[in-house]
């Protein structure tokens, strides 16, 4: 099984994980983007946990006058709603498989295995974390939104899966509109979602960060 390039980190005993984040990127960025989070999260000694940070494939962006950059779909047009290429974002969650895949493989349960992506990759971690058929321990979405609300295969093993949004009040660049429409399109479908504002544009804050690590706590007890 060939998977995309990854950064992969691991915390506590590296001889005792028993738990993986996949933690996907925004447009223009790589996997080192969050890198530096991973000791400003504060988690405690005794939890093992593998940080795994994939690289997207650089490939033409509309939006950017068609210059390649890493990015997990292409965004065609800088509307209210987003038009993206579904299918584009549909092979990227299929990748985000093939890493969940590898890590059942490697003895890690996979309700112990969360989710999370930033912008584009919150987009794609929704994807595929609602349509994955193996039971996942949660997805995180970060100032982001979801574009396959109305084409996303549902999985019933995940249909109580717990997701966690946060969206920036001041984002410029995803407005927290689609934020909250993402939740509201979440909640229609029948999940239970926990929302959080910050004030913050496009960015983590270290309130934000402290609630996440806090949600990685209680999911990964």
């Amino acid at each position: 099984m060939s998977l995309l390039p990854a950064i992969i980190r691991e915390t506590g005993n590296p001889d005792a994980v028993d738990a993986a984040v996949i933690w996907l990127h925004g447009l223009g960025a790589d996997g080192s983007d969050f890198l530096p989070i991973i000791p400003e999260l504060g988690l405690p000694a005794d939890l093992s946990v593998r940080f795994i940070f994939p690289n997207a494939p650089r490939i033409p962006v509309t939006i950017n006058q068609g210059l390649r950059m890493p990015a997990w779909y292409d965004i065609r047009e800088m509307s209210i709603d987003r038009k993206v290429d579904e299918e584009q974002l549909r092979q990227s969650a299929a990748e985000v498989h093939k890493f969940i895949d590898a890590q059942v493989a490697d003895g890690i349960p996979s309700d112990r295995i969360l989710l999370a992506g930033f912008s584009q990759g919150g987009a794609v971690v929704l994807e595929a974390g609602l349509s994955c058929k193996q039971k996942l321990g949660g997805i995180l979405s970060l100032s982001s939104y979801f574009p396959t609300v109305e084409s996303v295969s549902l999985s019933e093993v995940n249909r109580d899966i717990p997701v966690r949004v946060c969206h920036g009040s001041a984002d410029p660049v995803v407005p927290e509109s689609l934020g909250k429409k993402a939740v509201s399109d979440l909640e229609r479908l029948g999940y239970t979602v926990q929302y959080s504002s910050y004030l913050m544009q496009h960015a983590v804050c270290p309130q934000e960060i402290m609630d996440i690590a806090q949600w990685f706590k209680i999911r990964l007890a």
